[in-house]
């Protein structure tokens, strides 16, 4: 908890729902394989602390992400909490019917603005990668479910450098023309500032997208995630990803540090006076404690704080 002080901003929002996507873009890029029961137990006990939606998992092939070649097991493991969603990243028609069988809810697709990335990812084109999504999206959203499409590069890309607006509102425009429910921007290598955010927030808003339709994804690697939060959240964002303890990466862009700390996130919307309903001490116990398990300390500086006081 913060004990320094509330003082909100104008035109800010009065809550704020965080997807917390550590036990899936958190965990997917660490070298050694995390057991299975410690996932379980670290979503429950993200639950626990107050989070609505935590990505759970990717039902991807074992050869391309080995960290969640236990998908299916976490899971069956889980204890799924009423009034909790526990989205699913998922490649293909084949990962959405896994999907399905499981019991999953809410389902994930991952797509680039940028063909150097696509193909990296997916090894397909940004309009290959469309054509496979389209029958998952229409076939999942047929079976009731909620589906979240990821955008990355949106501001930047490693082989590409800067990625223009338009290309960016192009695809994203086709994201949510396949029926996606959530539009989901991803700095992924970290590189964007607030101008730019601000830029593209208006772009596609331009197009008619709800901003209630509009999630935003930090990486921090200059240190400006916290700082374009906070120009996503005057336009109007209410959903914003982080990681507990900042943990995360993409293992197909190495420029890809990790994700905007949820901690650090809740210590500046509590000092803000927005609700997100997650308990901040309780959170950072549970970094500190996957910290633990993982051999390294954490790297969210409000963790590392928290710890010293």
């Amino acid at each position: 908890m913060n004990h320094y002080g509330v003082e909100p901003l104008p035109g800010l929002p009065s809550s704020v729902t965080i997807c917390e996507v550590g036990p899936r873009d958190g965990l997917q890029n660490e070298a050694d394989i995390v057991p299975t029961e410690v996932k379980v137990e670290l979503i429950e006990r993200l639950v626990a602390a107050g989070h609505t939606v935590v990505e759970t998992t990717s039902l991807v092939h074992p050869k391309w992400v080995p960290q969640l070649a236990d998908a299916e097991d976490v899971l069956r493991r889980l204890d799924r909490k009423p009034g909790i969603r526990y989205p699913v990243l998922v490649p293909n028609r084949r990962g959405l019917e896994r999907a399905v069988d499981l019991g999953v809810t809410d389902i994930a697709v991952f797509g680039s603005a940028t063909e150097s990335f696509a193909k990296a990812n997916l090894n397909r084109t940004i309009a290959d990668s469309l054509e496979m999504f389209a029958p998952v999206v229409a076939r999942a959203r047929e079976a009731g479910l909620r589906v979240r499409g990821y955008l990355s590069m949106c501001w930047g890309d490693p082989w590409e450098g800067h990625v223009p607006i338009p290309q960016v509102v192009s695809v994203a425009s086709r994201l949510i023309g396949l029926g996606c429910t959530e539009l989901s921007l991803g700095d992924t290598i970290g590189v964007a500032t607030p101008g730019r955010v601000n830029a593209l927030l208006d772009a596609i808003l331009a197009t008619g997208v709800p901003i209630d339709r509009i999630a935003v994804h930090f990486h921090d690697t200059y240190g400006q995630a916290l700082s374009n939060t906070l120009v996503a959240l005057r336009r109007g964002v209410t959903t914003v990803d982080a990681s507990a303890g900042g943990l995360g990466g993409c293992p197909y862009a190495r420029s890809a540090t990790g994700n905007l700390a949820t901690e650090d996130l809740i210590w500046q919307l509590d000092g803000l006076g927005i609700r997100t309903g997650v308990d901040l001490d309780q959170l950072a116990e549970t970094s500190t404690w996957l910290a633990a398990r993982l051999g390294r300390p954490s790297p969210a500086r409000t963790v590392r704080a928290m710890a010293r006081t």
